[in-house]
Parts: C-alpha cells; sequence; structure tokens
C-alpha cells in the first residue's frame, strides 16, 4: 500500500475531498517523523509500536578484500506490532 492508497482510503470512507485527505496524511506522516527524530517513543493501541535505538560502534569485515572496518554508530528504527494487531494477522 503506497500513501496515495491511504488517501483515497480516506477520501472513500471519511468523506473528505482529496486535497484534504492528501494535507491529513501529510500531517501523520510529518507528526511521526519529527517525533522519532526527536528520539521519542510512538505507542499507537492495537497496532504497535515505533522505538529508535542506538547502535553503537562494531567492527565489521569489508567482503571482498577481508580487511577490518569500522562501522559507525547510529540510530535504527524499529517497530514493534501490538498482540491485538498480530492476531489480527493470524486470524484472517
Amino acid at each position: 500500500m503506497t500513501k496515495a492508497d491511504i488517501v483515497e482510503k480516506i477520501y472513500e470512507k471519511v468523506g473528505f475531498s482529496k486535497k484534504e485527505s492528501a494535507e491529513l496524511v501529510e500531517l501523520v506522516f510529518d507528526i511521526i517523523k519529527d517525533t522519532l527524530e526527536g528520539g521519542d517513543k510512538i505507542k499507537i493501541a492495537g497496532f504497535g509500536n515505533f522505538v529508535v535505538k542506538e547502535k553503537a560502534d562494531r567492527r565489521g569485515r569489508n567482503p571482498q578484500t577481508g580487511d577490518e572496518i569500522i562501522i559507525a554508530a547510529r540510530r535504527i528504527l524499529t517497530f514493534k506490532p501490538s498482540q491485538v494487531l498480530k492476531a489480527s494477522i493470524n486470524d484472517k
């Protein structure tokens, strides 16, 4: 499903215009993005949790040359689905 598909579903189910639906979807995604950039968690009841985690530097190996390299520290985004979402996916 794409962002355009989400806009179309909102247009069909809620009755907003396509422009209003697109603005609403963009606003929600911007809020989610800004919250995650700030390092905060997002918990959506019945759906799941988005969490930003810190990964430390670590040693790796270049697969072509075999040389050791240092993989830089970075932040990663994880998603853990709720039990409700897991159940609904597995029941269908």
